[in-house]
Formats: structure tokens, sequence, C-alpha cells
């Protein structure tokens, strides 16, 4: 696999600091049911590196006494950890909203049958990748009988309550872009999805995240390897607008790597690239004696990628408009 920081670390990136932590979104390893092309994480069934239980009770510590109302989980298939229900329990009594970043496709496998109840009964939400409402497109990029297992697997929750009106469970869905090009406008993607998701399948969801695809790790080497990666990259900066930085996750999220290291984002966390003010890698239980506001934010070229177009985020597009 192609190395990507070197090709990333000359940057111009603008200068950003932290604001106050909302969110504390949490790798729980790398384990996953697919391999996915666009994976920034480079995540698969072969990967063993899965976040052991006394991080997990260090970030939930953490997690106490900080201002962060919200955990965010994700992988990998974060729901393949052996610990991703008890910290989705013991989360949920201290109040907090709970984000599960699931594949859909995990809901089926062999020991989660009861994975779909379990989320409900705790109110977790959902953010459920499903990146075109096509099958072959979804099958190309994820992998042959992904599509039909991710409508099944949203059929279930449907039934389950989430995305019906006054349930409390809620249930997003995110698109990547196929390759190298920037998501569509994200309102009138999701106005696709919503009627051809309905009329096909009855399938109903609450929002749509278009999330731009990052320069790194698997589908940064793919694009090293096709010639690709400085026609992307200059279309990422071409792209950028100033207004989305004032929006950009990483003023209110810290990433937690699988084995408790802290990061200023999930793609930071996977370059490896380490906040700005510490001299060596930060660890979750050091993080508590840290004021983090104000704090300058580690960027690099990749960064564009939260920029470009309508932003980027784990939220989704960042403006309203194309810019």
């Amino acid at each position: 696999m192609h190395a990507t920081l070197p090709l990333l670390v000359n940057t111009d990136f603008p200068a950003i600091s932290r604001h106050k932590l909302e969110t504390l979104q949490v790798n729980l390893g790398y384990l996953c049911n697919q391999q996915c092309l666009h994976c920034h994480v480079n995540a698969g069934p072969n990967r063993k590196e899965l976040m052991d239980r006394q991080t997990v009770h260090a970030v939930l510590d953490y997690l106490k006494q900080s201002t962060a109302s919200t955990l965010d989980l994700t992988g990998g298939a974060p729901e393949l950890n052996p610990y991703f229900r008890e910290m989705v329990v013991l989360a949920r009594k201290m109040g907090c909203k709970v984000i599960d970043r699931c594949n859909l496709t995990v809901l089926f496998e062999s020991g989660q049958e009861d994975l779909a109840q379990f989320l409900a009964d705790n109110q977790v939400e959902i953010t459920a990748s499903l990146p075109c409402y096509l099958e072959e497109n979804v099958d190309s990029q994820r992998g042959k009988g992904v599509f039909t297992s991710s409508i099944a697997a949203l059929q279930v929750l449907n039934k389950l309550g989430y995305a019906r009106p006054g349930s409390g469970l809620e249930l997003n869905l995110v698109f990547n872009p196929q390759g190298a090009s920037l998501p569509p406008l994200q309102q009138e993607l999701e106005n696709d999805y919503r009627k051809l998701l309905k009329d096909s399948y009855s399938i109903e969801f609450n929002n749509l995240f278009t999330i731009t695809n990052m320069p790194i790790k698997r589908f940064g080497s793919t694009l090293v390897s096709k010639g690709t990666f400085n026609a992307y990259m200059d279309l990422l900066k071409q792209s950028s607008s100033e207004d989305n930085l004032h929006n950009v996750m990483c003023k209110s999220l810290v990433s937690i790597g699988w084995q408790g290291n802290v990061y200023d984002c999930d793609f930071n966390q996977m370059l490896e690239l380490e906040m700005p003010f510490v001299e060596q890698k930060l660890h979750i239980s050091e993080l508590a004696e840290l004021d983090l506001i104000g704090k300058p934010i580690s960027v690099a070229d990749h960064c564009y990628a939260c920029t470009a177009g309508q932003g980027s985020s784990c939220g989704g597009a960042l403006t309203s408009s194309d810019i």
C-alpha cells in the first residue's frame, strides 16, 4: 500500500484551533466484515486490532468528566468489538447520546442476531453506510450481495421503530462517491434517496450525509496506483470554501484510537498525525489534565476534503448549498 502522508504534509491549509469539546469519537478497532474500496481505515475481516476493556473504561472515565455529550463509535465494524455493548450501556447510563456508525450487514453476522434490538432498546442513533441507492454501484464498492443485505437490515431497523415519527430512534444514511469526485448536493441527493428507497423498498430514514472520500489509506493508495492522486488533490483545493472552515468537525471533536491514543480527528488518527501541542503520543488517560479550548489542530492537505464543495464531516455537508 502506498503511504500518502508524505504527499500531504507540505500544506498551505489554514491554521485552525479548538472550541469546546462536544463529541468523543472512538475507533473500537479495524476488524470489519466488509472491505470497502473507499475505506480510509483499511479495515477488513483479517484485521486483529481491537480496543481492550481497560481502554474502553479509560474512555468512559474521561467521558464522565468531560464536556462531551456524544459518544460516536466507529471502526471497522464497532459492533464486532467484544466490549461494544458494555460501552453503549454505560455511556447511555451517563445520559450521553451514542452514535453507532454501522455498515448494516453486520446485523446478520453470526452472534449479532439480537444487535438491532439491542441498539433500539438503548436508543442508539444509527449512522449507516449506504454509498448509493443502486445495487450495482454498492456491490462494486463494497462487495457482492452487500446492497441486498443492507436493504434487509434497513427494513429490520424500520420495523423496530427507527426513523418512525415519535420513536426517538434516529437512522441516518451515508453516501460516499464512487471515486475521485465530490459528492452531489446533499439535499438533492437526499430527496432522490428518500423517494427511491420508499417507493422500491418501503424504507424510511431521517437524514442523508454526504461524505467526501479521503485521499488516505486504501482510497489514497488506489489514487496513487492509478496516477490520479494529484488530480484529486487539485479538485479538493480548487473546490475548497473558506466558509466551511467555521464548521469543521475537529473543532469540537477528539478521536480516540483503538489503543487509547488521542488525535484531532479520525483521519489524522489513520495518518498517525499527532496533536501539534504534544511532544509524544497522548493517551486518553492523560487527556483530563489538558484544557483543549484554543489549542491548535494538526492539518495537512487531506483537510481540503473537509472544506471542498459543501464541506464534509461525519455529520455530512457543512453548508446548505454548493459554494
